[in-house]
């Protein structure tokens, strides 16, 4: 299946009015883009690479990155915001991911807080927003990095990944265009950090708690301390803190750390 939007993107440098990097294989579009950023790259520059060696997601994690299967991405972004509204566009850049695979497919993926996105209860996607250094700026560059999994086939996982990982092949039954997929996920990114910037964040969240698959459910959160609290999960906050009520009446405010639900 040809890829017209795709292979533009490719000759062109250019998607939907965004310059683009493209990169057949880097470390990661991350660190690229923070480079770039660091260099004084203007806002809305995106790096596209077809696989990446060095990968990464939250808490320093690996993300696999299969060559030619997957959307890999970052766009450069320099927000109007407060430094204490920064932790909130994770947020809204999953929901702006959700939006467009809604739109251009049909799925109605769902969040795991704070930047993962799930298929039929299995990992399909994940957010991960960095920001370059602080140096005085005004707008301090903010990189949106995107990793979802969408012509992937379960042997194209690691064995390890295998049972956790989904990919939108796997679910849709079909492969999928990146390239509409690519120019969705940044038009509506790009439109929810807007939204952000406009205070409309009590609107958005009440839209993320829709997709939330651990509202109301139980869950174990192991802090980056080690500890680890259970209990009934509450769903973010105005400030984007996830919120854990434990069987002793005590509610947690989560502002890092590992999330999981707990079997029964």
């Amino acid at each position: 299946m040809g890829d017209p939007l795709w292979e533009r993107m490719r000759e062109s440098g250019r998607l939907a009015g965004h310059p683009v990097r493209f990169l057949t294989e880097t470390d990661s579009t991350n660190s690229v883009a923070l480079r770039l950023a660091a260099d004084g790259v203007e806002a809305g520059v995106l790096v596209v690479a077809e696989t990446q060696s060095k990968g990464r997601g939250r808490l320093g994690r690996g993300w696999s990155s299969p060559m030619g299967t997957g959307l890999y991405c970052s766009l450069i972004l320099r927000p109007i915001l407060p430094l204490a509204d920064y932790p909130k566009i994770t947020l809204v850049a999953g929901l702006g991911v959700c939006r467009a695979l809604e739109k251009v497919t049909g799925c109605r993926p769902g969040l795991k807080w704070p930047n993962d996105l799930y298929l039929d209860g299995r990992k399909c996607g994940g957010i991960l927003t960095e920001t370059g250094p602080l140096t005085g700026e005004a707008r301090p560059a903010v990189v949106v990095g995107v990793g979802l999994n969408v012509n992937t086939e379960p042997h194209g996982f690691p064995e390890s990944l295998r049972e956790k990982a989904v990919s939108l092949r796997m679910i849709m039954g079909k492969l999928e265009q990146r390239g509409p997929l690519l120019a969705a996920i940044v038009e509506e990114v790009t439109a929810t950090v807007r939204r952000l910037e406009q205070g409309d964040f009590s609107v958005m969240l009440i839209e993320w708690r829709q997709r939330d698959i651990h509202a109301g459910k139980e869950v174990a959160w192991v802090s980056t301390q080690g500890q680890v609290v259970r209990g009934l999960s509450l769903g973010p906050d105005q400030e984007g803190l996830l919120h854990i009520r434990d069987s002793s009446g005590m509610v947690h405010a989560v502002l890092s750390g590992d999330i999981d639900q707990v079997r029964k």
